[in-house]
Formats: structure tokens, sequence, C-alpha cells
């Protein structure tokens, strides 16, 4: 075993030395000559204290770059070249010379097959099947890479023998021509009255691809604040800024009929799009919002996105989203949301009448010979019929769906139920398209039971509902423009929270 030695010492005897007792015995001289031997490995130390080498010359002034390169040139031709100990002599190799080795030769074999003991049937099938055949065999068994697209779809859809076979070369299919697209054809101005004049028949607009001005923006978005009509709002690749963006927000704000809007394909950036998605929570009528493929916002970033994620998670109505989102938490909690949405809106749809409309049954005073009904909902309404001397005669239903003409499945259920007991009983009908804010004629369609499962308009003329006079359509104009009907309190909202008042005294009392 070799021993530790320095300077020709053995190293041992000083096992048992204490090395701070040493250090402590030598001088300042000497202690400075043992930090010049050490070059400590200390990150945290200056670079100066770091190295063996420390400059004790005086400084000479600033650099002058200049005369520095001047100087290492000057230098550099100054300085002699170092004599070579053997003569250069051209084609003559100094040394030894370097030869790569001869790489090694892997011994090959024929290709002798795999075996396979297959049974009689199979081996006779395989031998005797056609490349046809071995191609849909290969598409079963989802060999994908053995064949061409065209002839995997073609296997899968029978249709016979389709490309070069097993040999031949994979080729790219031919796109098929997409059809012409005409251009839109859509009159912005002509538009834009139908939208300031609350056209009934104006449901839907569409401004793709059509470079709106910032006048024409200006005047569509004051138009849409007053509109009571359009329902589905298309501008994508229209132009639409930041700028404008704030002045849509603005309107999203005011309008309560605009369900679908589109800004696909324009320069609004991250917090314009925040600014529209917090719009929506002040009318939350709005069902589907699509802003995707930005000019300025191909990535919302983080903030963008949480504050994006917060406003649709406080929204009940939004059911659609068109945006791309990045980060996996933002994307995750707006698809559960929306599931939700859609999911309430089902419920809504299929369970129970429209909690944002009006739904409810029609009461009039008691006749002898009157059955009593007492189911469901009608339970706690019929009680209340019995001390007041009324009875439920009717059903009355309004869509939340513009468009929407014919009663729900629900409405239908409710009222046959109520014929049970009344036969007179009838189901009113509110058509969402004559509703205007200057009233000119009666809104109401009256429907009657009738035996065989059929529902029949009730003759106008027979049968009034509402007196069809200036007086009350000035009545109901005037309900409308205050927006007296969000305050409608019907059966559904009373069984969520009881303190509503279904009966509606305190509305009753304002219309009177």
């Amino acid at each position: 075993m070799t021993s530790n030695k320095l300077y020709g010492k053995d190293l041992k005897e000083f096992d048992d030395v204490d090395v701070d007792d040493l250090l402590t015995q030598l001088s300042a001289e000497e202690l400075e000559i043992l930090s010049k031997e050490v070059d400590p490995d200390d990150r945290f130390m200056p670079p100066d204290q770091r190295t063996n080498y420390h400059c004790e010359r005086e400084s000479t002034g600033p650099v002058d770059r200049k005369q520095l390169i001047e100087h290492i040139n000057k230098i550099a031709l100054e300085t002699p070249d170092q004599p070579e100990n053997v003569p250069f002599v051209a084609g003559v190799v100094r040394g030894k010379k370097w030869i790569p080795p001869e790489a090694p030769v892997i011994a090959t074999r024929e290709d002798e097959g795999v075996s396979f003991n297959l049974e009689d049937e199979y081996e006779q099938a395989l031998g005797t099947a056609t490349e046809e055949e071995l191609v849909d065999l290969a598409a079963i068994l989802g060999f994908h890479s053995m064949m061409n697209q065209d002839q995997y779809h073609a296997s899968l859809l029978n249709k016979g023998k389709v490309g070069l076979g097993w040999d031949g070369v994979t080729k790219a299919s031919q796109p098929k021509a997409l059809p012409y697209e005409p251009p839109n054809m859509t009159d912005p101005e002509q538009s834009i009255l139908k939208v300031y004049d609350d056209d009934s028949k104006t449901i839907e607009l569409c401004f793709n691809n059509i470079n709106l001005t910032e006048d024409q923006f200006d005047r569509l978005f004051k138009a849409l604040e007053i509109n009571t009509r359009l329902e589905v709002l298309s501008l994508s690749n229209t132009g639409l800024t930041d700028r404008t963006a704030e002045k849509l927000a603005s309107a999203l704000e005011k309008n309560a009929t605009l369900r679908v809007i589109n800004i696909e394909t324009n320069q609004v950036s991250a917090n314009g799009i925040v600014r529209l998605v917090k719009s929506l929570l002040v009318q939350k009528n709005i069902e589907e919002f699509r802003a995707s493929n930005q000019l300025t916002a191909h990535v919302l970033g983080n903030k963008a996105e949480m504050d994006i994620t917060q406003c649709i998670e406080q929204n009940t109505t939004l059911m659609r989203v068109g945006l791309f989102f990045e980060f996996n938490d933002a994307r995750s909690r707006v698809a559960n949301h929306l599931q939700k949405n859609i999911d309430r809106n089902r419920l809504r749809r299929t369970g129970r009448a429209p909690r944002n409309l009006t739904a409810g049954y029609i009461l009039k005073k008691d006749t002898p010979n009157t059955k009593k009904s007492n189911t469901g909902q009608e339970f706690k309404i019929d009680s209340y019929c019995r001390t007041a001397g009324l009875v439920i005669a009717g059903y009355y239903h309004a869509s939340e769906a513009f468009a929407e003409m014919s009663p729900d499945i629900v409405s239908q259920r409710i009222c046959e139920k109520i014929a049970e007991y009344f036969p007179n009983a009838c189901l009113v009908l509110i058509n969402n398209r004559q509703l205007a804010k200057q009233m000119t004629n009666t809104s109401l369609s009256v429907v009657q039971y009738c035996d065989g499962g059929k529902w029949k308009v009730k003759d106008k003329e027979n049968f009034k509902i509402l007196p069809n006079n200036d007086t009350a359509l000035d009545s109901v104009s005037s309900l409308l423009s205050k927006k007296l009907y969000k305050k409608l309190v019907d059966f559904d909202d009373h069984f969520d929270d009881i303190s509503q008042d279904w009966l509606n005294v305190k509305l009753k009392s304002m219309i009177d």
C-alpha cells in the first residue's frame, strides 16, 4: 500500500495534528503565501479572490480599445515563431498516420421465413386468398401501415379493389374540389336600418366577410341596443377591433333578445374578449359566443383565460363557447360549466316551464258541479281556490324561444289534466312575434282541448280573454317598455324559493 507523501515527507505523522493549530503558528507572510497556493472552489467569493494570480500593478488609466488592438498586433508581428524540431516537407507524413478501423462485417443469411402451425382450414383459406381479401383482412386486424388510405377506407366500405396492391407506391389522395362559394351579398346599410326599425322578420343577420366601416359599426351597435327581434348576429372577418368591440359590449349589456354572437377572425385583443364575456353577465340571454382566430390574440394568456373562466362560471345561460384555451385548467372548468348549463336548459325544456318567462294557471269564479283537482302543483293552487271561491279554468304559456308558436309537451299534459276537472279548460299562448314596444293588436291565442286529444284554436269572435282596444294595448306596451315581466313569479319560482309570491300581489298593484 502506497503512503501519502508531500515533498518527500510522509503525511501519516500529521494525521493527529489539528489544522487550526498549525494555522495559528503561521505568520502573516506565510498565510499569504499559503493562500496563493490554494485555489478555493467557492462561487460566493469574488473572482479576484479565487485565483492564484493577483495583479499588483497600478492602473494605467481607462482602456483605449484601438490602442490595445494595435499593441497586440505589434507584439504578434514582432514575436519570432518557434522553430520546428522537424522541418516541413510537402507530401511527407510526419508521425503515425491514422488508419480507420475496418467496419465489422455482419454475417447475413437468406430469409428462411417464419413458419406458423395453422389448422388446415386456415391454411387453405389464406393460401387461396386473393390480394383484395388480404387487404380486407389487414384492415380488420388494424394493419394500417401496410396499405394506403384509399385501400383502407375501401376495405371498410366494401368497395372492392382500390390502389396498386401490396407492392405499389402509396400516394396521397387527390383532394375533392369544393364548390365555389358566392360572396356575401348582404347589404350592410339596409340591414342596419332593419335592426334600427326593429323589423319582425329580421331574426338573423350575417355580415361575414364584409369589411364594415367604423361608422357602420357604430350605427349597428346603437340599433342593437333598442332591438327586440334579432337573435343571431355573425360578424366574422368584418374588421372588428377593440374600439368597436367596446361598443358591441355596451350593446350586449342592453339587448335582451340576442342569443348567438359570432366575432371570429377579427382583430380583437385578449382584453377585448374579456370585456365582451363580462358583458354577457348583464342580460344573461346569450347562448352561444364565438371569438376564436383573432389576429392579435391567437394565445389569450393565463390571466385572460382565468378572467374568462370566472365570467363563464357565473353565466347560467351560455351553452357554447368558441375560444381556444391554452391551459388545461381553464379548458376543463369551462367545459364542465357549459355541460351544467346544457343539462340545466334540457331540464327546463323537458321537465318544467321556462324560468325566465311565463307559465301558470288561469283562475275563474267557482261554479256548481265543478270537480276539484289536487295533483302536483295544482294542490296548493286548488287549496287557494277553495278559500277564494275560484276554480282552475286553464293554463297560460309563453315559450322562451322567440319563433316558437306551439305549446310544449309539459303545457299540453297540464292542460289535459285540468280538462278532466273543468271540461271547458283552455290553453292561452303568447305569440312572441306580435310583442312590441307599441302594441297594435293582441298577442294572445286561445286553444281549447277537444275530444280525441286534439287542440283547436278557439273562435276569437265568441271568445275574448282581453279587450282588444287602445287602452288595453297601451297598458301592455307600457308594461313591456318598463320590463315588468322580469318581476313575474311563476309557481316553479315559488317552489325554488317559497318566500317569492306566486300570486304577484305587488305586480298586480303596479298594473292596476
